[in-house]
């Protein structure tokens, strides 16, 4: 059972996102003076008392956005007030009664809604009275909240959970994987979001920079529940105009992390450049499982052959080059799924867990090999016992003679090998060397 919808509606710059965090209990949305910073639809699943909601942000209605997203903007809201079972409306007690407030009531009124109409920014007491203006947009007397000091929050939510008290509220089931996808500016990264979900879930534009928040999208497959993060643009930071896309890169980095899988997508009609480099850095550096998503291939096809490109990549992407490839397009929505079917055979190997003896018969047939970190006094790296100890990633503790034989060099040649023995085969490792445990009797 789909769990019940609350709507947040408002004009530009009355506290929607700052309300919309303070509820969720994180920063999710980006906050900033700035009127428009919000554009696409972000959702948190909020539960409180056992019961359980979505509540989405929505950008600004009536905003003026200069790159020409208005009806892009107010189609998410549209979407947002289609799926709610409540909105909340949101006023600026500071400010008073707005021309577009009045026109925004007259929007709501037509879609015949629920609306529990709130007047933000009430930072103290006194300034309730003047509250009683909002009663002319005939929804009743708006309830005053200052999201920015928390003030009547904890009441809020009681009053939303209040008036869905109809609603079924089941807890939501539990996420089998998020993926993050990420890419420099214009690699189709919301388009591929929206092929993924099967509808236009977030906003598409050639404008670059159009995505600014990390956007959860939930969805469903075969019965499972996944989500979808679909991330802003990385650009160079020398090259970062503004807060805000300060804080879209901050966000889109952040989704690299707390992802399952990243699904790093690759412009095939233009050469990887230094910001692709730094951000296969990142995930490299996080030890992530990902997928090479080339996109745009049907216009780059012609040019080079599947097989050259993926050579072209594992010689300019070493560090990824555990990653699978895949060539998508994701306009046409051309091979989406088999890249879900891919990310989720990744995740089967990123949670895998190998018996303590077969992790150490794998690293007694490696060592026998004795390949690689030979020092000049004829002496080579060995290694008395090994466990696994974590997974996402798979991480690997090795007891061993001397640390400093376990040079880079080596350590990637025990990597490669365990892949081959483990099957570990797309998927980072992270190897901890340690030094023999002399006292505890155990090696």
């Amino acid at each position: 059972m789909a769990l019940p919808v609350v709507a947040i509606i408002g004009r530009p710059n009355v506290g929607k996102s700052s309300l919309f965090n303070a509820i969720a209990g994180e920063m999710i949305s980006i906050v900033e003076p700035t009127a428009g910073v919000t554009r696409d639809r972000l959702s948190a699943i909020i539960e409180y008392n056992e019961r359980y909601f979505e509540l989405i942000d929505t950008g600004g209605y009536g905003i003026v956005d200069s790159d020409q997203l208005k009806e892009h903007i107010e189609s998410q809201i549209q979407q947002a007030i289609n799926l709610a079972d409540l909105v909340v409306f949101v006023v600026d007690i500071r400010d008073g009664l707005a021309p577009l407030d009045e026109q925004i009531a007259q929007f709501l009124r037509k879609n015949d809604l629920d609306v529990l109409l709130v007047a933000n920014k009430a930072d103290e007491a006194k300034m309730f009275p003047a509250a009683a203006d909002f009663g002319k947009l005939g929804f009743g007397n708006a309830f005053c909240v200052s999201a920015a000091n928390s003030l009547n929050q904890k009441i809020l939510v009681e009053k939303i959970t209040e008036l869905l008290k109809d609603e079924v509220s089941d807890k939501p089931k539990d996420v089998e994987m998020h993926l993050a996808i990420v890419g420099k500016r214009n690699a189709g990264k919301s388009t591929f979001t929206n092929a993924i979900v099967g509808a236009d879930r977030v906003i598409v534009s050639e404008i670059p920079g159009t995505t600014r928040d990390a956007v959860d999208v939930r969805f469903e497959k075969d019965g499972k529940t996944f989500i979808v993060i679909d991330t802003a643009g990385v650009r160079k930071k020398s090259s970062l105009a503004n807060s805000i896309e300060f804080y879209s890169y901050v966000r889109a980095a952040k989704s690299v992390k707390r992802a399952d899988i990243v699904l790093f997508l690759i412009d095939a009609t233009e050469p990887i450049s230094q910001v692709d480099k730094k951000l296969g850095a990142l995930i490299a550096e996080e030890y992530k499982a990902c997928i090479l998503v080339v996109n745009k291939w049907d216009l780059a096809k012609n040019n080079a052959s599947s097989d050259d490109y993926a050579e072209y990549l594992t010689k300019i992407l070493p560090r990824l080059s555990y990653a699978p490839i895949a060539f998508t397009t994701a306009t046409e929505s051309k091979n989406i799924q088999a890249v879900l079917d891919l990310a989720r055979e990744l995740y089967k190997q990123a949670v895998t867990k190998i018996p303590t003896p077969r992790l150490n018969d794998a690293i007694g047939k490696i060592s026998a090999e004795r390949l690689g970190g030979k020092t000049k006094s004829a002496r080579f790296p060995k290694i008395y016992y090994a466990t696994q100890v974590s997974i996402k990633p798979v991480t690997l503790i090795l007891f061993v003679n001397k640390i400093e034989l376990f040079d880079e060099n080596y350590r990637r040649f025990l990597i490669g090998r365990l892949r081959d023995n483990l099957g570990f085969a797309e998927v980072p490792i992270r190897l901890l060397v340690r030094p023999r445990r002399r006292d505890s009797g155990r090696i």
